[in-house]
């Protein structure tokens, strides 16, 4: 997967969050992005899930420009899967039905078509005796593997997870940190934010450190960890390593 930024800017009031970013990069399988937090990770994802507009440059996923009309963006975002740290999951469905509601009401499925996809999948995640339940009824963990599950449901060219384990307790992260390396094995690229230092390490084939306005540096997960090569990267690294 390629991803290419030209001059991108993003700014809210007199905050440029992204400045005149130029980047290219192209990984197999996970680029992790990290960084102190307002330093530009979350909004980065916005842009690359079509869900917000630079204020210019242009933003190029696998050779194509995202467009900059809602219509062009929506068609977009009908090819990929983004999943969320706030689950946004409906409350008052099952877990079968918020995997259901997309693909029969965006995607155009049958109701049995769709509901044979939403089982496979929740069974592939283990959710399946858990199907029937609102998501009120679930653990963190399950309702964020259960975000996983309607994303994937869709099979998208590739997937995007916006700090996924950041409300989770210690056990909660692992289960769902363990669903996220089997998307590595299903071969769907993924850019995730994370603040899981040991998961960026041992699973991304890139990482970036995103702040001051761009990404400052990216490279290989263990070279990123063992040598940065930025002053910045190396300061983050040793602050919250430390303990």
């Amino acid at each position: 997967m390629k991803v290419e930024l030209k001059n991108v800017t993003r700014a809210f009031g007199t905050n440029r969050v992204l400045d005149g970013v130029s980047f290219e990069v192209e990984f197999a399988h996970v680029w992790a992005l990290i960084g102190p937090s307002g330093g530009g990770k979350s909004t980065l994802l916005r842009l690359l899930a079509g869900l917000d507009r630079p204020d210019s440059g242009t933003v190029i996923v696998d050779g194509v420009a995202l467009g900059r009309s809602e219509e062009a963006l929506r068609q977009y975002r009908r090819t990929i899967g983004t999943v969320f740290q706030a689950y946004n999951l409906f409350p008052h469905l099952s877990a079968r039905d918020n995997v259901v509601l997309p693909l029969v009401e965006v995607h155009g499925h049958s109701r049995a078509d769709a509901v044979s996809r939403a089982e496979d999948v929740l069974r592939r995640f283990q959710l399946l005796a858990h199907a029937d339940k609102q998501p009120g009824l679930l653990s963190g963990g399950q309702r964020q593997r259960v975000a996983i599950a309607r994303a994937l449901a869709i099979n998208p060219k590739f997937l995007l997870l916006d700090e996924p384990t950041s409300a989770l307790d210690p056990e909660m992260t692992a289960e769902v940190l363990d669903v996220i390396a089997e998307l590595r094995e299903l071969g769907k690229p993924l850019i995730l934010v994370t603040h899981e230092m040991g998961f960026a390490r041992q699973s991304s084939d890139l990482v970036a450190f995103v702040a001051g306005g761009g990404i400052q540096e990216c490279g290989p997960a263990g070279t990123f960890f063992s040598d940065p090569a930025t002053s910045g990267t190396r300061k983050f690294l040793e602050k919250i390593l430390r303990y």
